[in-house]
């Protein structure tokens, strides 16, 4: 599964679906999938969804091998919201309560109810196995880490206010309503725990941050980065989108067109950005993308630019474009979940160090908490609820330190918990 993000007005909508034109060009069988509510897939491609009042949009066929959907957060609400109201509606349900009196549109305020129906959609979709690659338009940067972070939130809530053995102990208790009621929300936990995994196997999901050859979109890649790293997620590539091809150079003896002086003087701008970026970036390739001239919208023109497109995803534009950060393979380095490892001493005067891959933007913003035997790690905006392996739940935290893109957290034992 591949996710494109990045801030409106990018072009990311655009790249997806030439990325995933080129994968069905290549013989795969795609689906391409949007999760952001504006919904500009279709105009994109050019393609009327067909959407009946009432029911959950699906997925349409655009050519062979290429399939779409835009996801509907609000219509999967009051879809499931429905099949509710058919379960408790039947005779012999006296709950006590008049479910019937909601608005499914109520709901809506509940947050991370739709980011979450979304996921689960996608994850259903990735479970049917019926496509090779899974291509998700994603919201705008802050709305798509808000939804990855969904899962987590939920699962975290759900077991400080039900842990899981005393849902099990009413699942086979007495009580046939608390019992029924404790098997839905263990198959809720199941669903969302899905969806995070999926999000989290840096093996089947990864990113693309498509963004534009502007200074302040330096800074704004720099805290994706960051964000990524702390939530797990690999980060394949950046693509800078809209950049100016190169063209021969002026005559600076003669007299030059303002035009001609803006292009080339903007040009430069852009590759400076371009050169910062691969510099903050580490070992994630930046790729470019060379400025379209008319706006590809539909089939033909983005079949067109879909030639820009390698078999693996990449950008190549007309010729290979130098990438940074590789391996000697031109594989990206997939940063793996945090190490532990034991630094110094033995027993209850040992030293272990967790090392998890965290390049923060500003170290000032960095958060560290412990909640029993879960870190609480903040940074940039984003929080992310870890559990600590089974030797750090008897160890209190010593020392924390950023080392490079490093957070680096030392343990000693607490001698009240140490096993003699």
């Amino acid at each position: 599964m591949e996710l494109f993000v990045g801030k409106g007005g990018v072009g990311k909508t655009t790249l997806a679906c030439a990325t995933a034109l080129a994968y069905a060009r290549g013989g795969q069988r795609v689906l391409l999938a949007s999760l952001d509510q504006a919904h500009s897939l279709g105009d994109a491609l050019g393609f009327r969804f067909r959407h009946e009042p009432g029911s959950v949009p699906g997925v349409a066929a655009v050519q062979s091998g290429l399939d779409v959907i835009e996801v509907d957060s609000l219509a999967l609400l009051e879809d499931r919201f429905r099949t509710v109201l058919l379960m408790v509606s039947g005779e012999g349900h006296e709950h006590g309560i008049d479910l019937s009196a909601l608005d499914p549109a109520e709901l809506t305020g509940l947050p991370g109810v739709q980011e979450i129906l979304a996921l689960l959609e996608i994850t259903e979709f990735a479970k049917t196995r019926q496509w090779d690659v899974i291509i998700l338009d994603c919201p705008p940067s802050a709305d798509m880490l808000r939804i990855l972070t969904a899962p987590d939130t939920l699962l975290g809530y759900l077991e400080r206010v039900w842990p899981a053995h005393a849902r099990t102990l009413s699942a086979i208790g007495g009580d046939l309503r608390r019992a029924v009621l404790a098997v839905t929300v263990e198959q809720i936990v199941a669903a969302v725990t899905a969806a995070r995994d999926l999000i989290a196997d840096q093996r089947r999901t990864t990113a693309r941050l498509v963004t534009a050859a502007e200074q302040v979109a330096v800074a704004e890649s720099a805290r994706v980065r960051s964000a990524a790293a702390l939530l797990g997620l690999r980060l394949e590539a950046v693509l800078v989108n809209r950049v100016l091809p190169e063209t021969a150079a002026p005559d600076y003896g003669a007299n030059i067109h303002p035009a001609v002086q803006w292009y080339f003087n903007r040009r430069g701008e852009q590759l400076d950005v371009v050169a910062d970026l691969r510099k903050r970036m580490g070992g994630i390739p930046v790729q470019v993308v060379t400025h379209a001239g008319a706006e590809p919208v539909g089939l033909s023109s983005l079949t067109a630019l879909s030639f820009a497109v390698d078999a693996s995803g990449n950008w190549v534009g007309p010729g290979p474009v130098p990438m940074l950060g590789t391996d000697v393979d031109g594989v990206p380095s997939v940063s793996a979940g945090p190490m532990v490892r034991l630094e110094a001493g033995t027993g209850v005067h040992s030293v272990f160090a967790m090392r998890m891959h965290l390049p923060v933007v500003d170290p000032s913003t960095l958060q560290l908490g412990r909640v029993e035997d879960d870190l609480i790690v903040g940074a940039d905006g984003v929080r992310r609820r870890l559990r600590l392996a089974p030797v750090l739940r008897r160890c209190t935290v010593d020392a924390a330190e950023l080392d490079g893109d490093q957070l680096v957290i030392r343990f000693r034992p607490d001698p009240e918990v140490w096993p003699k």
